[in-house]
């Protein structure tokens, strides 16, 4: 009931990218938040289980991409939803992967670690910012969403 209670509470979606041991790694996060403005802190929480929570905690920095409207197929591959039918591109945004157009890409360093019950909060200082135009895409009740303008 827990599950489908916080499943109840719309979260865009994330790509938290990283370098590790030579190879780009990453997982689909949307337990993101941004936590202050000066200095600019965001956090992610990291389930024990991912492979990405062991790897964040050995690295000093990694890359947020918050996904578009056209990018539920990289959220999927990075879920473990479906397997890649396609190469996912990165780019490099302050020596951090970030997915190729992405609505927002973000360069972090790891600022602290919070262990919360089964999960890491990963909270870290944002080095660099890029924004592009387009729509989120949104997961609300188990289901990904589109927003429609009015």
């Amino acid at each position: 009931m827990f599950r489908d209670a916080m499943g109840k509470f719309a979260t865009g979606i994330t790509i938290v990218s990283a370098e590790y041991k030579d190879q780009i790694h990453g997982m689909t996060v949307n337990a993101f938040m941004s936590v202050s403005l000066d200095p600019k802190l965001i956090a992610v929480s990291i389930d024990e289980k991912a492979s990405m929570y062991r790897e964040l905690q050995e690295i000093n920095g990694f890359g947020v991409s918050v996904l578009s409207d056209n990018q539920q197929d990289v959220s999927m591959v990075y879920a473990k939803q479906k397997e890649k039918d396609r190469e996912i591109l990165f780019e490099r945004l302050n020596g951090v992967p970030v997915v190729q157009g992405s609505l927002v890409k973000l360069a972090c360093e790891i600022h602290e670690t919070a262990k919360a019950g089964d999960h890491m909060i990963f909270i870290a200082e944002v080095k660099d910012v890029q924004l592009n135009d387009g729509e989120p895409i949104v997961y609300y009740g188990g289901k990904y969403r589109n927003l429609e303008q009015t």
